[in-house]
């Protein structure tokens, strides 16, 4: 399957968005793309079914009166998993009975149809555009396109309903990139996964599962079967999917229909707090996640099943911060794949950069990547060209996963750097945010990178345990020095709540106390000793003294407490990350010593997991991996520059004061 200029289908769908002049006046522009969308759905199934449309209806009339189910014998007769049973199209509503009509012919529809046009909530669009009087005339302009499948394969179907959702996103102000996923892009995430089987799935009665739970509008999932087929045409595929936006799922199950699959395995939900494939498990995994949407609608249902299933749930290796959900439908489809002993399964998800880096050690993000990077899931990661997308021109990534690796892909990881201009084409014409589009020529130059494991300036290698570290905490001493005479400490001192609680007498005291002293003091406790000589305090108030006629001094001794021990000053407390390739203390001795001799590791902070001394953490710092230095150009190249601005600012002046 060659992959569609991005231009080549927008015609198409320019011309059907256009009936939405017809609705100006009685409807919101936000309101276009609630009614534009199911029409199309419609128009699109009963061009499919036009070919067998009186072959049904013979079917029908043949078994009237019978007891048997007729539903085996429809769909025989219509060549499809669905049909319809009524003699009337848009082209043949009439004038006077359009609405009854259109509402009979909607009805007519086998039942695996009927719940789609209840996600469009196409009863209520009917009654609308027929109290607007302009039922008819939009129901005569749909008549008059040409959807068959003859004329507009599926492929090129699918990019249509993406064009019209992408358009109805701008008009509501919506996001069009939560519904589905550039078809580029689809293509290049399913031929990462794929490639390693082709082998496997070219033999005889191969039967495989596709799952995406973010299912949108069904890209992936008919991607993943087209690619198949492409291979080997006798291949079964069962594709299951979740979608939480109605419209989408109704698109999604609409396209699956027309291609003959299973729409019972495509649910509508969300998929994070009710996720409706529970105990199933798939061949291969596919989803587009949306970016940086925070998941505090389902917060305590995902907070329980982590709490109380742990492991045996989805969500065991941790949870991210509420902000950002990506990396739980992450959690999500590892905790969906085949055990290894049963073939195993292949991960592709497109995630933004935050998953890659997001957090220290022992944060949630951090343990989830720990989980993933300690499992061996992670084959690779591969940066896409900027500006994408439809909704965002940010820096976007593919990670693919497997838990049956290659011999050669053990205990490591393939980081692929395919954002530049080598790897896409600039588009003629924008579409939203999408100003670049993927060529077959680039999706294949990306495949064959990460099918060889080229090691190159834009592909490298890596072992799994080089994106680990531990997180030492570095103390140092607490230094004190103490000026009982010091005005500006005494001021301070006599408007602490603490020192105002006392009466008089007692403030008095303990200034007069102060007064008696020494005005320097390069020890805690010869300073403490002093003051409990001359008088008796309490341990508030002698904390109060501390805190108040002390400060850091790096002249001083060190305090120490009860036990003789050096006290650390929380103020100079510091951390280092400490690759886990590298001993503790060894670092510490190169890294750390050499600039703060007094300082030393606290071997209380240790890990949860393996008890050893530092926090484990995991980051994939994936553009310091591909980082290339640019030396600054030349000064007097700068200045030439400026200088130029400088002259052409001075002649606009010139030109305005003349």
């Amino acid at each position: 399957m060659a992959i569609s200029k991005p231009e080549s289908f927008s015609s198409l769908a320019s011309f059907i968005w256009s009936i939405a002049e017809t609705l100006r006046g009685d409807f919101k522009q936000s309101e276009y793309g609630r009614i534009i969308l199911p029409f199309t759905v419609l128009r699109r199934l009963e061009c499919v079914l036009e070919k067998t449309r009186e072959a049904v209806l013979l079917e029908k009339k043949k078994h009237k009166g019978s007891k048997v189910p007729l539903q085996p014998f429809l769909e025989k007769a219509s060549g499809f998993g669905f049909y319809n049973i009524s003699n009337m199209a848009l082209d043949r509503l009439g004038t006077n009975d359009t609405k009854s009509n259109l509402e009979n012919y909607v009805e007519s529809f086998s039942e695996n149809v009927s719940d789609i046009f209840e996600n469009f909530n196409f009863q209520d669009i009917i009654d609308r555009l027929h109290k607007a009087d302009l039922l008819f005339q939009v129901c005569g302009q749909f008549a008059s396109i040409d959807l068959h499948p003859d004329v507009v394969d599926n492929y090129q179907m699918g990019l249509v309903f993406e064009e019209l959702i992408r358009k109805f996103a701008e008009s509501s102000n919506e996001t069009a990139g939560e519904h589905f996923t550039p078809r580029d892009i689809v293509r290049l995430t399913t031929s990462l996964v794929f490639c390693n089987d082709n082998d496997a799935l070219t033999k005889p009665g191969v039967i495989r599962s596709v799952y995406d739970p973010t299912a949108g509008t069904g890209g992936f999932l008919s991607s993943s079967t087209e690619y198949i087929h492409e291979l080997n045409p006798k291949a079964k595929i069962a594709n299951f999917g979740q979608e939480l936006n109605p419209e989408s799922f109704a698109i999604c199950k609409a396209d699956m229909l027309i291609k003959g699959q299973d729409v019972k395995k495509i649910k509508l939900g969300n998929t994070l707090s009710d996720d409706q494939h529970p105990d199933d498990k798939f061949d291969y995994l596919l989803s587009n996640p949306p970016f940086g949407v925070e998941w505090k609608k389902v917060e305590k249902a995902i907070v329980d099943e982590h709490k109380k299933k742990g492991f045996k749930g989805r969500f065991g290796a941790g949870l991210p911060r509420v902000s950002d959900g990506s990396l739980l439908f992450l959690l999500h489809l590892i905790s969906k794949m085949n055990d290894p002993s049963k073939g195993g399964s292949r991960i592709g998800i497109i995630l933004n950069g935050s998953p890659l880096f997001t957090g220290g050690a022992g944060s949630g993000e951090s343990e989830i990547r720990r989980y993933i990077l300690e499992q061996d899931l992670l084959e690779a990661i591969i940066a896409l060209p900027t500006d994408m997308f439809y909704n965002t021109g940010i820096a976007t990534y593919i990670w693919i996963l497997s838990n049956h690796k290659d011999k050669d892909r053990l205990g490591k990881v393939q980081l692929i750097n395919a954002n530049s201009d080598e790897f896409c084409d600039k588009m003629r014409k924008s579409l939203g945010s999408k100003r670049k589009y993927l060529t077959e020529a680039h999706i294949e130059l990306i495949v064959k990178l990460y099918g060889s494991m080229a090691k190159n300036k834009t592909s490298k290698i890596f072992k799994t345990t080089d994106f680990g570290y531990r997180r030492i905490t570095v103390e140092r001493p607490l230094k004190l020095s103490f000026h009982p005479h010091d005005e500006i400490k005494l001021s301070l001192l006599k408007d602490d709540i603490g020192f105002l609680k006392l009466d008089t007498k007692e403030q008095k005291s303990i200034l007069e106390m102060l007064s008696s002293l020494k005005s320097k003091y390069n020890d805690r406790e010869v300073f403490l000793n002093e003051i409990r000589a001359k008088r008796k305090l309490t341990p508030a108030i002698e904390k109060l003294l501390v805190k108040i006629i002390g400060e850091q001094d790096e002249t001083a001794n060190n305090c120490k407490n009860a036990k003789g021990e050096t006290e650390a000053d929380s103020d100079l407390r510091d951390s280092e990350n400490v690759p886990l390739s590298e001993d503790i203390d060894s670092y510490f001795a190169r890294e750390v010593l050499p600039h703060v001799p007094d300082a030393w590791i606290d071997r209380d902070k240790k890990d949860e997991k393996d008890n050893q001394v530092g926090i484990v953490g995991y980051e994939i710092p994936f553009n310091r991996h591909f980082y290339e230095y640019k030396p600054p150009r030349d000064l007097k190249e700068i200045d030439a520059d400026l200088d130029k601005v400088t002259k052409e600012i001075l002649e606009l002046l010139q030109e305005v004061h003349s």
